[in-house]
């Protein structure tokens, strides 16, 4: 599983952003969900209600800073929306906007970095404008519990293969407990450098443990540095 499309969930509840704030919570308590997005009429993202939304209204003035203290410092953007919150009567006045959103092709490491960045516990997948799926820390979490056998195959079939265009059978790969050893010999140096660095990308691989030769050595050819080309994580 490469992309957010390998994991995410493709039939989503959402509510519309008239949707009575009461109907939301109950929706959370059915569907037993921590957040849920708010869709217009043409099916696009405009925000998410969470139960964090939720607990701000229920908290009321007590969760905003004293009165006392807003006036000294002066009241930022943040805390006039949290005020907003506590008198929401609908999913559009209490959601959280613009929601942060992600396309179906973005690596699973992108999505995580980008999640954890915004301390978000669902991702909203858009394709054209439209809400396509939704991923959670839990779909991510579980895309790197793979096997090792599986790990070892998408090295061998992906990595070394389809994407660096290498022999598989010129290298001994071993996974285990996600722990990638390789052993092998290149012609470039550089080669196996992207071999390193590219594997360490794969999800679910922990570690990569490399012991390859090379027969020419053009880092010293060319001093700029070898990218990684599998699309695994962060460009």
């Amino acid at each position: 599983m490469h992309t957010l499309r390998d994991v995410m969930t493709r039939d989503v509840m959402t509510v519309s952003p008239s949707t009575p704030l009461k109907d939301v919570a109950q929706l959370l308590v059915d569907r037993r969900i921590s957040g849920v997005p708010v869709v217009d009429l043409a099916g696009v993202v405009v925000g998410v209600v969470s139960e964090t939304d939720l607990l701000i209204k229920e908290a009321g003035e007590n969760g905003l800073a004293p009165r006392r203290l807003s006036w000294l410092l002066g009241e930022g953007p943040h805390a006039a929306a949290q005020r907003a919150k506590i008198t929401a009567v609908t999913a559009g006045e209490a959601m959280t906007w613009p929601a942060v959103t992600a396309g179906p092709g973005l690596p699973l490491a992108s999505a995580a970095e980008l999640m954890v960045r915004h301390g978000l516990n669902r991702l909203p997948v858009v394709q054209d404008g439209r809400l396509v799926g939704i991923v959670t820390r839990t779909n991510l979490v579980r895309s790197f519990v793979r096997p090792d056998e599986e790990i070892a195959a998408c090295i061998r079939d992906e990595v070394l293969r389809r994407i660096l265009w290498l022999d598989p059978t010129t290298f001994d790969v071993d996974v285990r407990d996600g722990v990638v050893s390789i052993h092998g010999r290149v012609e470039r140096r550089s080669t196996a450098q992207s071999i390193e660095a590219t594997i360490g990308m794969v999800p679910g691989v922990v570690a990569v443990e490399a012991e390859l030769s090379w027969s020419l050595d053009d880092r010293q050819l060319e001093p700029a540095s070898v990218d990684p080309v599998f699309p695994f994580g962060p460009q």
